[in-house]
């Protein structure tokens, strides 16, 4: 497979994570206080260039629309069209060139904002930055920024390129976009170990990540392509776009039945020019007759129009297809690899247990949607009851600087840390005000979350004179800062540190919260809050495990995606723990966890067989998600990768289909991807996969009606050839033929609902060829039912008397009514065509059939038509033998499938 070569890195990659402040200061020539010299980096501007990614190369739009004709499929229609318009068939050639632009129309307009994965990635930079240089502070356009730049970060921006950090205050950034981690990472200044994960890196500030609380400062070691972000955008442009299995499929049946009908025309020339002695001109208009009742022309125009449908279906359920083939795709694959967080969860941190003096409470509801409640022992709680709980909830409120609100569009969002939006959604599943319950024990002060002390504690008074402290913290700092526990029993440090052991190995982060009354001083309560306030004498209230949570709808949906025989693998940037917790919750395989550390060890060939029994793998960097991508495919998987993040882009574009989130995804995942979900819900995929499968199983419907039919039409001419016949049927009457009943009955199998159990079945081997051992033998009994019939009415007429005309019309139309009736059985591969739905299932297949009868009318009794196709009016006799050699095809045709299901044979 063929790579696009990825730009240079403007500089070297190199561990600055695990060098010393003064090492990295040393090696980028620049001192903290003062900054480069702005003439040294004018010079470093030169020679490393601007801190941005290269602009994606957009193709114009001419070229993007010649590109739609560059499709297998559209090759064999644009034969068709050579071959109708050298007979002189206008209207059919014009029928086929019509598809043929509107496929290209179609997947212009799908593919309109292809290639944007680098694009989009650009967009992620930011666009300013505060430098030190010249021992003053200037605010610059962020592309200008060079390595050795000491840059200064605060809430809310945007790291603008790659630091090591030289200073940090209460410093918090949210790298879910590039790491996978849903809670923001607490930055210090120590140095790492050389082999941390991206994730671990305390000391390091990546470029595109977002500040959330505190400042800090660093000094710039990558720029551009060199920074993690700029790595991505590499792999994302160095992977190629697979074929899809459609695509492979179609275009090698293509190729054979090219060389089938070129091999069997030259046979049957050969054989009736030097053998039969035919007249030269009347044997090549035979072949020529062969060979337009053999292509089939229509199969193109219907597998573009029935993935059309498709695509506009998955629309219906919130799944938007970026190219047409990437439908079918979906119904084909056998491992789907998801990221975690905001695609199997909500990527909103969530309370999910409340440790309380002597009992533990679970609880319910996901995100910061404030719907849910309480638990015990599988009994529910009344919260505004329970005295204990309401004290923990009330210090979750008020020892908070979160809010949420409410939007009828995009519901619950949250401004603040998600931790703390966690807290506060508890509180309101507890019942609380916050409204009230600030007015009641209003906030005098407050010593905010930091680093070095790991709490936050809040001062609050009552009305009433009294004042109290609220505190919340790493469980071991607050546990240190307590004496008592609930209603003033001794606290037991020894039982707390297995309850958090236990939250910790379900992969939640804990919390503490605790209270204290502080004494009046001179009388008046106090006003300000030290942290010499914050002394051991604080109570205990409880310890609150959170999670990002996996989705309810992400549980059933994998559950599904298992009984259909698809493999669901999570790859997370998160902690191993964690990772298996949230496995376990959605019902994946967690015996063995692999880790990114692990798949950066292993050769291929050993990647290969663990990714292949591993469902999780956990702390991985989007090299290790691309190569887990690649070793899947290399064991004959096809992959579907998930993911909402920047993280996920070059594994989805690798991926034979890849799926982003659409609405908190990001732009290079959605760029990347070929399927968009509007909803952000893992559950949509199931539908989709579902939908894939309706659409092959159409397509291949399709194909069993086409075949068989065509290769009756050319069974027909074959036999007449060698068996020194008049030919039944002309070649302008097989392209009669094969026009209306492809616009009429083979249109109408577009439109057929799913097969029953569609989602109770393995997916197909990605190997199985397009036509199967069961296919080719339906096409082989179809074919040789339509040529006896057909061949029977012929000879019949001509034998009372018909002149050749008068029994190639009955010809045409015993061709005809045969394909009409086969129509209604190959709307079920081996089911009886006498089911409930006969009538109701595919209201276009009806309707299609009256057209088709009113077509075939025209072209027996309409003047016109009859001295296009030189037709003549048929008898009430000629009708009764073809109705009855109809029905008796029919039949013949159920008894098949009967014989099959006898059989065990359910699919084709």
């Amino acid at each position: 497979m063929a790579t696009r070569t990825p730009p240079q890195a403007a500089q070297p990659p190199s561990d600055w994570h695990a060098r010393s402040v003064e090492q990295t200061l040393q090696a980028q020539a620049v001192a903290s206080g003062t900054g480069l010299a702005l003439d040294e980096a004018a010079r470093r501007l030169a020679r490393h260039g601007a801190n941005r990614l290269p602009a994606a190369r957009r193709r114009p739009p001419w070229q993007r629309f010649l590109l739609q004709f560059h499709n297998p499929l559209i090759y064999v229609l644009l034969v068709a069209a050579a071959i109708t318009f050298g007979l002189d068939d206008l209207v059919d050639t014009g029928v086929i060139l019509g598809v043929v632009l509107i496929n290209a129309a179609i997947g212009f307009v799908q593919e309109g904002k292809a290639e944007k994965a680098l694009e989009a990635v650009s967009a992620m930079l930011a666009s300013r930055a505060t430098v030190l240089r010249d021992g003053a502070w200037h605010e610059i356009d962020a592309e200008a920024l060079v390595p050795g730049d000491i840059v200064q970060l605060e809430p809310g921006a945007r790291v603008p390129a790659d630091l090591r950090l030289v200073r940090t205050k209460n410093l918090r950034i949210d790298e879910a976009a590039l790491t996978g981690e849903s809670v923001a990472a607490d930055k210090a200044c120590d140095a790492v170990a050389a082999g941390a994960p991206l994730g671990d890196r305390r000391c390091m500030a990546y470029s595109g990540t977002v500040v959330g609380v505190g400042q800090g400062r660093g000094v710039v070691v990558a720029t551009g392509t060199a920074t993690e972000i700029g790595r991505i955008g590499t792999l994302v442009g160095g992977v190629q776009s697979l074929d899809t299995p459609l695509t492979r499929r179609l275009d090698q049946f293509a190729r054979r039945i090219t060389l089938f009908i070129v091999a069997v025309g030259l046979v049957t020339f050969l054989f009736g020019y030097l053998w039969r002695g035919m007249p030269l001109l009347e044997i090549f208009l035979a072949v020529v007759g062969l060979a337009v009742a053999a292509i089939p022309e229509g199969l193109p125009a219907i597998v573009t129009i029935v993935l059309a449908i498709g695509t506009r279906n998955m629309a219906r359920q919130r799944a938007i297809v970026r190219r047409l083939p990437a439908v079918e795709t979906l119904g084909s694959v056998t491992v789907i690899c998801s990221d975690k967080t905001g695609t199997l969860t909500k990527n909103e941190m969530t309370a999910v247990r409340v440790m309380l003096p002597g009992r533990t409470l679970d609880v319910s509801g996901a995100g910061y949607a404030p719907e849910g409640g309480f638990g015990h022992d599988g009994q529910p709680v009344d919260a505004e009851a329970d005295a204990a709980l309401q004290a923990l909830a009330r210090c979750a409120l008020l020892c908070n600087d979160a809010q949420l609100a409410h939007d009828e569009a995009a519901g619950w969002q949250l401004v603040g840390d998600p931790t703390e939006g966690a807290l506060l959604s508890l509180a309101h599943k507890a019942g609380l005000d916050p409204q009230g319950e600030a007015a009641a024990t209003p906030r005098v002060d407050e010593i905010p979350f930091e680093s070095e002390h790991r709490y936050m504690a809040t001062l609050h008074h009552d009305h009433d004179g009294g004042a109290f402290v609220l505190l919340k913290g790493a469980p071991e700092r607050v546990l240190a800062l307590c004496r008592h526990e609930g209603e003033g029993l001794p606290l037991d440090p020894a039982a707390w540190a297995a309850r958090m052991d236990d939250a910790a190995r379900a992969g939640q982060r804990v919390l503490a919260l605790a209270r204290c009354a502080l004494p009046p001083s001179d009388g008046a309560p106090p006003t300000a809050l030290s942290s010499a306030d914050i002394g051991p004498h604080f109570m205990l209230l409880g310890l609150v495990g959170l999670i990002d949570p996996p989705r309810e709808e992400a549980i059933a949906a994998v559950a599904e995606c298992q009984q259909a025989g698809l493999r669901v693998k999570m790859i997370t940037g998160d902690h191993a723990v964690t990772a298996a917790a949230i496995g376990a919750q959605l019902g994946l395989n967690t015996e063995q966890v692999l880790t990114g550390e692990t798949v950066q060890g292993l050769d291929d060939a050993a990647l290969r067989q663990r990714a292949r029994h591993c469902d999780v793998i956990a702390r991985a960097s989007p090299e290790h998600k691309l190569r887990l991508v690649q070793a899947l495919q290399a064991e004959g998987e096809l992959v579907a990768m998930t993911g909402d993040g920047v993280n996920d882009a070059p594994a989805q574009k690798m991926a034979d289909i890849g799926v982003a989130m659409g609405n908190k995804g990001t732009d290079a995942a959605r760029a990347a991807a070929d399927l968009v979900l509007t909803d952000d819900n893992f559950a949509t995929i199931a539908r989709a996969v579902r939908e894939g499968r309706v659409v092959f199983d159409n397509i291949k419907k399709s194909l069993l009606f086409i075949l068989p039919t065509n290769g009756g039409e050319a069974g027909v001419i074959l036999l007449a050839v060698f068996a020194g016949l008049t030919l039944p049927v002309t070649a302008g009457q097989v392209l009669w033929v094969n026009m209306v009943t492809a616009v009429t009955l083979a249109l109408a199998l577009a439109f057929e609902p799913a097969e029953a159990g569609v989602m109770r079945r393995p997916p197909r081997p990605p190997g199985e060829p397009l036509v199967t051992r069961v296919l080719a033998f339906r096409i082989a009994y179809v074919s040789g039912l339509m040529v006896a019939v057909t061949m029977t009415v012929f000879e019949w007429d001509l034998a009372r008397g018909s002149s050749v005309e008068h029994a190639r019309t009955a010809a045409v139309n015993m061709l005809v009514v045969g394909e009409l009736v086969y129509l209604f059985n190959v709307r079920h591969f081996t089911a009886s065509a006498f089911t409930r739905d006969i009538l109701t299932g595919n209201p276009v297949a009806l309707w299609m059939s009256v057209l088709l009868v009113g077509l075939q009318l025209a072209f027996t009794y309409a003047p016109p038509l009859q001295a296009l196709f030189q037709t003549t009016a048929l008898d009430g006799t000629a009708w009764a033998v073809i109705g009855v050699l109809g029905a008796l095809k029919f039949g013949a045709v159920e008894a098949e499938k009967a014989v099959l299901r006898r059989l065990g044979i359910t699919r084709m």
